[in-house]
């Protein structure tokens, strides 16, 4: 039983964005002033999400690089204006991103192509949808019907342009090969976070992805809107749209290298694990539900996300309330929400 770290590669910017919906995780989470939260770091976003809601904040990670880059979006929260923010991130158009970068204090160390471009732009997984908008997709479906698939439309005719327009034979056979284990293995994320997938991975993301072009509204998505144009355009997450509540809070964010269970001392009120026990061996998985809930206040809530392996059993499961956050989750490729409490 090897542990993630020997496994995967952790030197690289994986997520230069946080990946799941963060105002799904809030409304689970509860985030106030006098709570204190256990946070996967990843790129920061859901971390920034619930220190506007006035929480402290412990966020750790296993990337020295995902710190880096946490570390550098926290410095341009904390003295850049608003529009000047998404300017150097790279959501908005911002001349001589570089020498804001120089003027920043803040430690890490980025390359210059990197910082030009925008960080938001900078992870593996990124690049993954990039080839995706720029080699695949164009094969299928041209910029006209991306637009039209983004695009406010009632249920209804969302579901019939899905029906009529989009869910032609040659999505379907791109969508099998592109989001295949192998792909998005060797492309997007890492061959050993599918080690404990079972079944067609591409089959499942693809039911998700028709749920979130149909059911939910693409044109208020943040996480479809980047996908298929490679910015959040107008569509923020949420830590974007909270700048200033996140600025306010920045001195109760720690950040941590090293496993969520090695950074959970003190106790806590609220863990945001993303979907870390997806690839985590099911005997290592129980070993850190035990870590993680002798941390634990009485009704501490545990959020997490399965992608394609299910698992569970934290504390006593919310069930009601994690199917309906669930069902309005705009990162739509996730096959279950997880919402536990703390006896």
């Amino acid at each position: 039983m090897t542990r993630i770290d020997e496994r995967a590669r952790f030197d690289i910017i994986r997520y230069a964005n946080s990946w799941e919906d963060a105002d799904v995780l809030v409304d689970a989470l509860r985030p106030a002033p006098g709570k204190r939260m256990l946070a996967i770091a990843s790129a920061g976003d859901n971390a920034f999400a619930l220190l506007a809601g006035g929480a402290e904040v412990v966020a750790a990670d296993l990337s020295a690089a995902q710190l880096a880059l946490v570390e550098l979006k926290r410095a341009a929260i904390r003295q850049l204006d608003n529009d000047s923010v998404l300017g150097f991130l790279g959501v908005s158009e911002m001349r001589n991103r570089w020498g804001v970068y120089q003027s920043l204090n803040t430690t890490g160390e980025f390359d210059r192509e990197v910082i030009e471009r925008g960080i938001i732009h900078a992870g593996r997984f990124e690049n993954y949808f990039r080839i995706f908008r720029k080699w695949v997709l164009p094969l299928v479906h041209s910029k006209r019907d991306v637009e039209k698939l983004l695009a406010e439309k009632s249920r209804d005719e969302r579901q019939r342009f899905y029906d009529n327009e989009w869910n032609t034979w040659r999505w379907r056979a791109m969508f099998r090969v592109f989001f295949s284990r192998f792909v998005m293995g060797r492309t997007g994320r890492d061959p050993e976070f599918f080690r404990y997938v079972e079944g067609s991975v591409a089959d499942r993301i693809f039911k998700r992805a028709e749920y979130a072009a149909t059911v939910l509204a693409p044109h208020a998505n943040p996480y479809m809107t980047f996908i298929f144009t490679g910015n959040y355009r107008n569509v923020l997450p949420r830590y974007l749209r909270e700048l200033d509540a996140v600025r306010a809070n920045l001195d109760k964010l720690t950040l941590v290298q090293g496993s969520i269970e090695d950074a959970a001392t003190g106790t806590f009120d609220g863990f945001y694990l993303s979907d870390i026990f997806e690839y985590i061996d099911p005997a290592i998985t129980r070993a850190i539900f035990e870590r993680l809930r002798a941390h634990a206040n009485p009704n501490a809530r545990f959020a997490y996300w399965n992608l394609l392996v299910p698992r569970s059993g934290l504390g006593t499961p919310l069930e009601a309330e994690a199917r309906a956050l669930f069902a309005r989750d705009n990162a739509f490729f996730y096959s279950a929400f997880v919402l536990e409490e703390h006896a």
